[in-house]
């Protein structure tokens, strides 16, 4: 049997799946509209952890009470295949209703919120209230020892504002993870 192939044709068959697919991985922000019921969330999480995919944010919330549906907003690391790997798997999922690729589908808006206990006194107090100020994070709680910031913004916005407040005195802190919607109408 013999096979011919034209030189300079490109080829799409299995066996060059190498050159055709990126071998960078690049973040992507996924939104699933799930039903609202026992275990769906244990099953999407489920699949990210039988297969050794990552998840670096996740959020989950009903969004329609009378419809019973809840949105997890995952944010997560692949290679292009890997992550269409990751939209056709949680698709297959029963009470999976939609997966949008927030990230391909055009431009969107993610926001975190953050909580930052930070425990000091003298200039180290008055620069951590400095630079929360620059940052728009607002004291939500005080005492002669400590202050509590909350701040909303972008993941690299609390993540700058986290390796700031490190040396001012940083002990604690609480993320929400990354709440996201596209932009524009609909459809």
């Amino acid at each position: 049997m013999a096979l011919n192939i034209e030189q300079g044709s490109t080829s799409h068959s299995a066996y060059n799946l190498r050159s055709t697919f990126s071998d960078v991985e690049e973040r992507h922000t996924l939104a699933v509209m799930v039903e609202n019921e026992p275990g769906v969330l244990a099953r999407v999480i489920g699949l990210f952890s039988g297969r050794g995919y990552n998840i670096e944010s996740l959020t989950v919330a009903e969004v329609d009470h009378t419809g019973h549906t809840s949105r997890i907003t995952i944010v997560t690391t692949g290679t292009p295949q890997v992550i269409e790997q990751i939209k056709a798997q949680l698709g297959r999922i029963v009470p999976v209703h939609e997966v949008h690729d927030l990230t391909v589908e055009g431009r969107s808006v993610e926001r975190e919120l953050a909580l930052f206990k930070v425990e000091g006194q003298g200039e180290a107090r008055v620069e951590a209230l400095r630079l929360a100020d620059i940052f728009r994070a607002s004291v939500v709680d005080t005492t002669l020892e400590s202050f509590i910031f909350e701040i909303t913004g972008t993941s690299d916005k609390v993540d700058a504002f986290a390796e700031l407040m490190r040396p001012l005195g940083l002990t604690e802190m609480a993320r929400t993870g990354v709440a996201a919607l596209s932009r524009g109408s609909a459809g």
